[in-house]
């Protein structure tokens, strides 16, 4: 793309050079803005049976807003501060994680308090190109962030952000490039993660496979008597859990002595959470994640490491592939053996009884052979997609900047016909 023939240098540090034909100004010269509310959620009149959407400030991800979750009354509305915002309008997350995050809402709405609109005025502003400007400001509205763990920024502070203002026809160009380039960038973005999707499911059905049906495809079948099992090869056995592996949870630790760097990994139920001066195991073992809504995850620690009471660590009896055992625990997502609580628990006691299929140790190591030899190269073509689509999202928010910026000039671009 070509550059403007002419440019003029700001005192404004976001902007240091901008078309000589451009301006720039602060967001109160070309819009109100206004953040939203929150009914009472003590009273059950202002949710129940709600239609109108509500939105709260995790619903803005940088991209355009287009359905809800959570709705309101009539009732709710009018006593709260929340506010009707109308289709097609910037919002800004001003508090906690989300902190500067963007939106484009396309349907009639309210949100919380947490969010602020921005309500242009036409004749200076196309709500389109604010968007993508604001995009572009993320970095400028996070310098205002103030806080402790729910830092963030006011509607005073987005009123005095500094955005360019080229003519009204100008930024809607400059829109229409940017919703024609965006969206075939994303629509390459959502084909590549269908793809990654897809070894997922094919990385998944591999493991599957060997670890219950072995890896001789011609191989003799018999019935295992297992419901969950099927089928297995005829000189296969089965056998309970309890037979061949000894399930015991790691022991407690504090938190506050868990370090960020350290000489052994600390393993919880959902993998590793720090690190500390001492261990209380040493090998390779599957673990299991004991407590919480991810019980029954399967992760693998190996040499010195500290198993707290919350990683379930299983020792073989006998001799054992680790790997073949991890899958296949994975495999029998043992989440349902669960005891509902408020803080669900695993039912140890319970995954000892189960049966499981048992081939030979020589065909278990087979199998973990086959199966890391297949998933290295399955990983690796899922990692370059996965490089892929990082390069395309930096490619697009590139291309925003100089679009928005003024860095590259959209005023005799045509879209290309179909």
């Amino acid at each position: 793309m070509k550059s403007y023939e002419n440019y003029k240098t700001t005192d404004i540090t976001w902007y240091p050079e901008i078309p000589k034909n451009w301006d720039y100004c602060k967001v109160k010269h070309v819009a109100n803005t206004y953040a939203g509310g929150t009914p009472s959620t003590v009273v059950e009149s202002y949710w129940e049976k709600g239609e109108i959407p509500w939105l709260p400030s995790g619903k803005l991800q940088n991209c355009e807003i287009t359905t809800a979750e959570k709705f309101i009354s009539e009732e709710g509305l009018i006593n709260s501060s929340a506010k009707w915002i109308k289709p097609n309008t910037v919002l800004i997350a001003l508090t906690g994680a989300t902190c500067a995050n963007i939106g484009y809402l396309t349907f009639q709405a309210c949100a919380n308090q947490s969010v602020v609109a921005i309500d242009e005025n036409l004749s200076k502003a196309n709500s389109r190109y604010l968007y993508y400007m604001f995009l572009n400001m993320r970095s400028q509205i996070l310098t205002h962030q103030t806080g402790g763990a729910q830092a963030g920024v006011n509607d005073g502070d987005v009123k005095n952000l500094y955005l360019l203002k080229p003519s009204v026809q100008e930024q809607t160009q400059i829109a229409t490039f940017l919703d024609y380039k965006t969206n075939l960038i994303d629509a390459i973005i959502e084909k590549k993660k269908q793809l990654i999707t897809l070894l997922k499911e094919k990385r998944q059905a591999v493991i599957n496979e060997a670890v219950t049906k072995g890896l001789k495809r011609n191989a003799k079948m018999k019935n295992s008597g297992v419901d969950w099992l099927g089928d297995i090869p005829e000189h296969w056995g089965v056998v309970k859990l309890k037979h061949i592996v000894v399930m015991k949870s790691g022991n407690f630790i504090s938190a506050e002595i868990i370090e960020e760097e350290g000489t052994y990994p600390v393993y919880g139920g959902n993998g590793v959470r720090g690190f500390i001066s001492e261990y209380n195991q040493d090998g390779y073992f599957p673990l299991i994640g004991r407590q919480g809504n991810l019980c029954g995850n399967i992760n693998y620690a190996a040499g010195r490491f500290w198993a707290t009471e919350h990683a379930v660590v299983v020792s073989s009896m006998k001799e054992l592939n680790v790997f073949w055992l991890g899958e296949l625990l994975r495999l029998m997502n043992l989440n349902q053996y669960s005891q509902a609580s408020a803080q669900p628990g695993l039912s140890v006691e319970k995954i000892l009884n189960l049966q499981i299929p048992f081939p030979s140790f020589d065909e278990q190591n087979s199998i973990g052979i086959k199966l890391t030899e297949i998933l290295e190269k399955n990983d690796s073509l899922s990692n370059k997609i996965k490089d892929q689509i990082k390069n395309l999202q930096t490619y697009r928010q590139s291309l925003i900047s100089e679009a928005v910026t003024g860095k590259i000039d959209v005023r005799d671009w045509v879209e290309p016909k179909k």
